[in-house]
């Protein structure tokens, strides 16, 4: 036991040294993924413990909500400056590309609420 929180420990180390290094900016787009994800999870239990009456509804927040997490998440890769594949891609361009698909995203919400 004593082990594993020591490797834990380590590991907690590490990664709070390696987290203080990022830019303010993809700690922000992480904060957004984390509340993306709770809300997910808020209506996951919600639909658990009161029913799935709008089963539309309850799929369309669901959806919406990891749909924005995805969509977040290739943010985050575009953004980040220590990735190699994104290189010659611009800030600019990211955000507009998360914003035209966020659009996209909400119009397909939308349509499947009914």
């Amino acid at each position: 036991m004593q082990d594993f929180r020591a490797n834990a420990n380590v590991i907690i180390k590490s990664f709070n040294a390696e987290y203080r290094k990022t830019p303010l900016r993809i700690k922000v787009i992480d904060a957004f993924m984390v509340y993306a994800l709770l809300t997910a999870a808020v209506q996951f239990v919600y639909m658990l413990c009161v029913g799935t009456f709008p089963f539309n509804s309850f799929l369309s927040g669901f959806f919406c909500s990891i749909g924005f997490f995805v969509l977040t998440v290739s943010l985050r890769m575009q953004v980040d400056p220590s990735s190699d594949e994104f290189k010659g891609l611009l800030p600019e361009r990211a955000y507009a590309d998360f914003v035209l698909c966020g659009c996209l995203l909400f119009l397909v919400v939308w349509n499947f609420m009914g």
